[in-house]
C-alpha cells in the first residue's frame, strides 16, 4: 500500500467520539507529566496515574485471569486470559505485547486488561500477555529479549506446569499493538530463524496493530497529522530516543525496519501477517511501507485499514471500531488455522 494523502483529508478529528477525543488528550498528558527534559521517567508519578487491574481467578465476562512471574531476575511477568467456555477443549494461544512507546504502560494496564478479556472471550483463545521491561531503563535490545523469553517459558517445564491443560502450544500467535506490534516483527522473526528450539511452541500469525515503526525521514501523515489524537510527532521522538541505544537515530534497525538498514527476511519462514493500520495516525505511512516491505520478501499479509481509527483505537470499548476490529482480528486468526488444520 502507497502513501495516500487523501487518507488525511478523509479522515478527520471531529469525525472521532467526543468521548475518546476527551481520553486521549488526558493520556497525552499524563505522558507529557512523567516525561523529563533529561530523558527518564517519573516512575512514582507514571505508577500513581496508570490505572491497573488486579488478577482475578473468579471469572469476570466469561475469562479469568492469572499473573504469574516467568524470571525472577529481571521481573519479567504474564498475565494468562482463560475463557471458561473452553474447559476441556483444546484452545490456540495468543502472545500478546504491550504498547506504551517502550516506556510506558503494562500488561496490568486496566485497558490492556479489558482488551485482552475481550480477545480471550470473542475469539476462544488463551491469552498470555507480557509484562516486558521499560525504558530507558531498559533500553534495546531489553523488550525484546524479554519477550522472546516469554515464548521460551511457554515451552518450559515451569511454563506447561502454569498453563491450563487447553491452552494448545502448537496453535500459536504473537499479538502486539505499538511498540508491541514492533515487538511482533523482531521476536517474530528471531523465532523464523529458527536457531532456538522453541517445541511443542509452533507461531502460526503475526498481528501488528499500528505497530510503532519509524526513520530519520518525515513523512505525509507525520507532517499532516503532527497534532493527531493521542501520539504526537514530538512524543514519538522522545520515546525512540529512550529506547535505542546511546547515539543510535531513528534510522536504526530496530525503528525503521523498511530502511537502507532494514534486514532481508526472505529467506526466514515468517508465517502470515496481519497489519492493522489507522487513518488518523502520524505511523500509519511507516505501517503501509512495512506491509509493502513484507509483500516484497515474498510474505503472506493482509492489511486493515480503519479511515477513522486514531493511535491505540482498539484498546477504546466505547468506540464502535473496536469491536469492528474484534472481529476482524477473529477472522484472521480463524482462517489461518483452518489452513493449517
Amino acid at each position: 500500500m502507497a502513501e495516500n494523502a487523501s487518507s488525511y483529508t478523509r479522515a478527520t478529528v471531529n469525525s472521532v467520539p467526543l468521548k475518546i477525543r476527551v481520553m486521549c488528550q488526558i493520556v497525552k498528558f499524563a505522558s507529557y507529566l512523567t516525561r523529563r527534559s533529561d530523558g527518564t521517567v517519573n516512575r512514582r508519578l507514571s505508577k500513581w496515574l496508570e490505572r491497573r487491574a488486579l488478577p482475578n481467578e473468579k471469572p469476570a465476562h466469561g475469562v479469568y485471569t492469572r499473573d504469574i512471574v516467568i524470571d525472577n531476575v529481571t521481573g519479567v511477568w504474564l498475565r494468562l486470559f482463560v475463557p471458561v467456555e473452553a474447559t476441556g477443549e483444546k484452545i490456540p494461544v495468543v502472545v500478546y505485547f504491550h504498547g506504551g512507546g517502550f516506556c510506558a504502560l503494562s500488561a496490568a494496564d486496566v485497558v490492556y486488561d479489558v482488551f485482552c478479556r475481550r480477545l480471550a472471550r470473542r475469539s476462544g483463545v488463551l491469552v498470555a500477555s507480557v509484562d516486558y521491561r521499560l525504558a530507558p531503563e531498559h533500553k534495546y535490545p531489553a523488550a525484546y529479549e524479554d519477550c522472546f523469553a516469554a515464548l521460551a517459558w511457554l515451552r518450559s517445564n515451569s511454563g506447561v506446569n502454569h498453563l491450563p491443560a487447553q491452552a494448545d502450544l502448537s496453535r500459536c500467535f504473537l499479538m502486539g499493538d505499538s511498540a508491541g506490534g514492533n515487538i511482533v516483527h523482531h521476536v517474530g522473526c528471531r523465532v523464523a530463524e529458527g536457531k532456538e528450539d522453541l517445541r511443542p511452541v509452533r507461531v502460526l500469525g503475526h498481528v501488528l496493530i499500528q505497530p510503532y515503526f519509524g526513520g530519520e525521514e518525515r513523512t505525509a501523515a507525520e507532517v499532516n497529522l503532527k497534532e493527531a489524537p493521542l501520539i504526537t510527532v514530538e512524543n514519538s521522538d522522545w520515546y525512540w530516543r529512550a529506547f535505542l541505544p546511546e547515539g543510535a537515530n531513528k534510522d536504526h534497525p530496530a525503528a525503521n525496519v523498511v530502511g537502507s538498514n532494514c534486514r532481508d527476511i526472505s529467506g526466514l519462514a515468517v508465517p502470515p501477517s496481519l497489519v492493522v493500520i489507522g487513518g488518523l495516525d502520524i505511523l500509519q505511512d511507516w505501517q503501509s511501507r512495512y506491509a509493502e516491505y513484507l509483500r516484497k520478501m515474498g510474505k503472506d499479509v493482509e492489511v486493515l485499514w480503519y479511515d477513522n481509527a486514531v493511535h491505540a483505537f482498539h484498546a477504546f470499548p466505547g468506540f464502535d471500531l473496536a469491536k469492528k476490529f474484534l472481529d476482524d482480528v477473529d477472522g484472521f486468526i480463524h482462517r489461518t488455522l483452518a489452513k493449517v488444520s
